[in-house]
């Protein structure tokens, strides 16, 4: 499995009535000494959905205005088009055979591309169906912390709370993270 790191800006907590606005993904390497690493980031601004509930509160979290014209958001569909086929060739370069969603809290981004992808009518995904690797969770564990900022200060990993809820931003915090817990944590 190849570990990709995700995380989704939405319109709300309801993966089956609010949209998709902005999803990002870090894709991990592998070093020389088997130590992990953030590596390609890429990411999308998307437009709502026709019909999409629009939580003002979300927006205020996010800060994102889905008519910002300079967003340059795209049709969900080829957002996870063009995602997806960027996730497969890595996965193909990496002799892998399938993708496994990174994230933290993953369960909320996994159910939103779920939701989008049946929205879509798409085939299939790259990624696993169910199963995910969740910082949180992981965090909690190793530092005692489940709160993404709290838990990379644990880690000695710097975080700027004014970035805080970009898509991007989030995904390469996360992917940091993760790879200090692969990197630090041994079990035996």
């Amino acid at each position: 499995m190849l570990p990709i790191v995700v995380d989704a800006e939405t319109t709300g907590l309801n993966p089956a009535t609010d949209a998709l606005l902005e999803i990002a993904f870090v894709a991990l390497e592998l070093g020389q000494h088997g130590q992990l690493f953030p590596g390609e980031t890429f990411s999308y601004h998307i437009d709502p959905f026709e019909g999409a509930h629009i939580d003002p509160e979300a927006l205020v979290v996010n800060g994102i205005d889905p008519t910002y014209p300079l967003r340059y958001a795209i049709p969900e569909q080829q957002a996870l088009h063009n995602a997806f086929r960027k996730i497969k060739k890595l996965v193909e370069k990496h002799r892998c055979q399938r993708a496994i969603l990174v994230g933290h809290n993953v369960w909320f981004d996994l159910a939103f591309i779920q939701a989008a992808i049946k929205r879509c009518r798409l085939k299939s995904a790259p990624f696993h169906s169910f199963t995910t690797l969740d910082t949180a969770s992981l965090a909690g564990v190793a530092l005692g912390e489940t709160v993404l900022a709290r838990a990379v200060r644990a880690a000695n990993i710097p975080f700027d709370i004014q970035q805080a809820h970009s898509g991007v931003y989030d995904a390469k915090v996360t992917a940091e993270l993760f790879c200090w817990l692969v990197n630090n944590i041994r079990i035996v």
